[in-house]
């Protein structure tokens, strides 16, 4: 069996390039596959050597003999994944990254040579720059180089051999007559197979756009569409109706052409945002909602009649008033996906199988009414009333009727008829008691009465109401302290700890901190702001005491003081802005003067400090190199021994692994003041 040598750059495309070329020649000649990567293991002699690139021949210097015939393969785009291209709409912008420039403007060179040329290919490599907002990255196998916040990555696998250097190799092997034939099959066979994948997928989408005309004709109400030339490009049955008009005549036609009067058609072509407005089409009053599919150009109306809307907002009305409130929130709205908070949204559906009282640990800002909300709507109770109070916010002797009611007359001002309190309206659903460790003494026994006997007397009453109500409470109290302290009663305690969730603190999971900042940029009136990734790696470093909304507050911040749709370190909040638990406001008030630190504790203060700022991790290493741009350079022996007595001093702590030194609030804010003394 005749044998050559491949050569690549990395691991991956040599297992790529020998995958290939075992597929093609495999039975034929045996390949000697290799990676620089990897390294190269002795001389060659007498061999063929193919090379995976021109890019790599300077490596090779002096590895291959004189006596070998070399071949430099051409590339060409990968067959089996080339076809994901295909789909992306004209006119495109897409990064495309690979690992060197040459290799990556060669890549979009031979994508332009194809004939894909419907995308506008930006050439992306390490270190490179990138001065626009992408929604698409395209790359050849090298995901680790593609930047993170592209939220779409389309992988075409890594470039393959083209056919000319196959034909090369079986040349310099004597194998053309051999295996020309078969090698010619073998490539119309892939192209057949890529073919058939695109005439499925052409079938599917068909088979998808009827189902979806059948479900858009099946709708009471009208919906036109329009692209930005006027030009209708959906009318249903719907609209066909109101209108009178054909749908197979309004199609491709100008909505001047099908629509006669001027104000609906100014009203759809000249209003840039979201809006509603009220026409009469043929004695038929519709309320028109127009919205804009910016991917597209495309406007949206939708024709909505005004007397079938006022009969389903009267039984909406009708509804709500039967249950009371809504919860508004389930377990997708809550957002994070770090194993801490996904357990403890695990933890939470399965509390919410049963019919048992909860009690929701947290601090403020942890998102207790979320979880509360989110497991009422995984319970058997969905389709109940879920009603929330808040004992914090309301003084005790309202806080009493909300909760029980009260009678005609039991106090002045109190409606004729009484008035049916929250645990009457809750009948069949789910009560919150939101900050229950706020609750007053008296407010407590009347609450533990309702728990255990199930009934509910009303201020001024004389009768106990039956109820059927699930309890959720929620504090950010010790209540164990408070009930040592004699200002929680033990017996309602366990009365509501039925069941416990426990919700982590945001320091505890500072890996959510980008799906969440995400999450507040596009909720915000400027959702196309980039965050570079040296603020959120600051950002983790923060202790976060408020918590989420805490962390809403620092993005709200941000966006309003950063410049260019851009959010550097620059725009990150001074140290006074966020929020100390009681323990820290004590350190900082006593613990205040820099006078106790020495020259080297300082220096390494100021090194973390600075880093944090940057978004780089304060590794040892990394401060031994801040050191030496001072008049004390230290070791890295010596740089360990002073981290641990600033730890001792409260003013860092050091993680495990690569996590390197983070400051705590303390250390915060001597850093804070040292930077001020030396400015």
């Amino acid at each position: 069996m005749k044998e050559l040598v491949l050569i690549c750059g990395t691991k991956e495309t040599k297992k790529a390039l020998t995958t290939q070329l075992n597929d093609i020649l495999g039975n034929s000649i045996h390949i000697w596959s290799y990676s620089i990567e990897e390294g190269l293991p002795h001389q060659f002699e007498n061999q063929l050597v193919v090379l995976s690139s021109y890019l790599i021949e300077e490596d090779v210097e002096g590895r291959i003999s004189s006596s070998c015939d070399v071949i430099v393969a051409k590339r060409t785009v990968n067959y089996e994944y080339i076809d994901q291209l295909f789909f992306l709409p004209l006119g495109t912008k897409a990064l495309y990254v690979n690992d060197f420039p040459a290799s990556t403007t060669d890549a979009i060179h031979t994508l332009m040579k194809l004939g894909i040329d419907h995308i506008e290919y930006y050439p992306y490599f390490p270190n490179a720059s990138i001065e626009i907002t992408f929604d698409v990255a395209i790359t050849p196998g090298e995901l680790a180089f593609v930047p993170p916040s592209i939220p779409h990555v389309i992988d075409i696998g890594v470039r393959l051999i083209d056919i000319s250097t196959i034909y090369q190799i079986l040349q310099q092997l004597n194998l053309v007559n051999e295996l020309d034939q078969d090698v010619s099959e073998k490539y119309i066979k892939k192209i057949i197979e890529l073919g058939q994948n695109i005439a499925e997928f052409n079938k599917q989408t068909d088979h998808l756009n009827n189902h979806l005309k059948k479900v858009v004709n099946g709708v009471n109400n009208g919906i036109l569409a329009f692209n930005r030339d006027g030009k209708i490009t959906v009318f249903n049955d719907g609209l066909q109706k109101m209108t009178a008009t054909p749908s197979a005549y309004a199609l491709q036609k100008s909505i001047h052409t099908v629509f006669k009067n001027s104000s609906l058609i100014d009203f759809l072509l000249k209003q840039k945002e979201s809006n509603d407005a009220y026409f009469t089409l043929d004695d038929i009053d519709v309320v028109v909602h127009r919205f804009l599919l910016e991917s597209d150009q495309t406007v949206v109306a939708t024709f909505k009649s005004v007397k079938d809307t006022i009969a389903i907002e009267n039984a909406a009305r009708k509804e709500l008033i039967k249950k009371g409130y809504i919860a508004k929130y389930h377990f997708s709205d809550i957002i994070g996906d770090s194993s801490i908070i996904s357990g403890t949204k695990q933890t939470a559906a399965k509390l919410a199988r049963t019919n048992l009282a909860v009690l929701i640990q947290g601090e403020s800002g942890t998102g207790k009414e979320l979880f509360a909300s989110a497991i009422h709507n995984e319970s058997a109770r969905k389709h109940g009333p879920f009603l929330a109070v808040n004992f914090s916010a309301l003084p005790e002797d309202l806080l009493e009727s909300e909760l029980f009611g009260y009678e005609e007359g039991a106090f002045t001002g109190a409606k004729k008829g009484g008035k049916q309190g929250i645990f009457e309206q809750g009948h069949g659903g789910t009560i919150f008691l939101d900050e229950i460790g706020d609750s007053s003494p008296k407010l407590q026994a009347r609450l533990l009465r309702v728990l255990q006997e199930k009934e509910v007397r009303r201020v001024g009453g004389t009768k106990n109401i039956p109820i059927d109500v699930r309890i959720i409470a929620a504090t950010n109290c010790d209540l164990q302290s408070m009930i040592t302290e004699g200002t929680f009663r033990r017996d309602l305690y366990h009365r509501l700890k039925v069941l416990y969730l426990e919700l982590p603190p945001l320091r505890k999971r500072t890996g959510d901190l980008p799906i969440l900042m995400e999450r507040f940029i596009q909720e915000s009136e400027q959702p196309d702001v980039y965050i570079q990734p040296q603020v959120i790696e600051a950002l983790s470093h923060y202790p976060w005491y408020g918590n989420v909304r805490e962390l809403k507050n620092t993005v709200e911040y941000m966006l309003a003081v950063c410049d260019e749709n851009e959010v550097t370190t620059d725009d990150l909040p001074s140290n006074s802005f966020f929020e100390l638990n009681d323990y820290q406001k004590d350190q900082n008030q006593s613990d205040s003067s820099l006078e106790e630190f020495g020259m080297d504790e300082l220096i390494l203060l100021s090194g973390i400090y600075a880093l944090t700022r940057q978004g780089v991790t304060p590794s040892r290493k990394r401060l031994v190199e801040f050191t030496e741009a001072s008049h004390t350079p230290l070791s890295e022996q010596q740089v360990r021994y002073r981290l641990e007595m600033l730890e001792e001093k409260g003013l860092v702590m050091k993680q495990k692994g690569r996590g390197g030194t983070k400051l705590t609030q303390k250390g915060y804010v001597a850093a804070e003041k040292l930077e001020l003394a030396l400015s």
